[in-house]
């Protein structure tokens, strides 16, 4: 029973952030929203409830499922994908090397700050 109660926070807060992002307009996704939503509920609660960690742990332990519709979709629509490969493979060879840049930098200075601290 509590795996059905954190599926039902779950999915209300993803209706609640979909609720504000259409109903005010935001350009923000509606998923988003519910997870910032449901992060600032459980900063302030201090903790996470047993059937919300339960159901999580459920669903990232079958997150490959998810990817299932993805991949699909891809093979759907591989004659897009191929007209406009190039530049599909730029950006994302770009956009990964970029974010491996930036964590780097992260970590770095979060690692020299943490061994001044100590």
């Amino acid at each position: 029973m509590p795996i059905v109660v954190g599926l039902s926070v779950l999915l209300g807060f993803q209706l609640l952030g979909e609720l504000l992002a259409r109903g005010l307009a935001m350009p923000v996704p509606g998923p988003v929203i519910g997870m910032a939503l449901l992060l600032g509920g459980l900063l302030v609660l201090g903790r996470v409830p047993e059937g919300l960690r339960r159901t999580g742990e459920g669903l990232l332990r079958h997150l490959t499922l998810l990817f299932v519709p993805a991949g699909v979709g891809m093979m759907v629509h591989f004659e897009l994908i191929r007209a406009d490969l190039w530049p599909l493979l730029i950006t994302l060879v770009a956009s990964t090397a970029i974010t491996l840049a930036v964590t780097a930098k992260v970590m770095s200075r979060l690692s020299r700050r943490d061994e001044e601290g100590r």
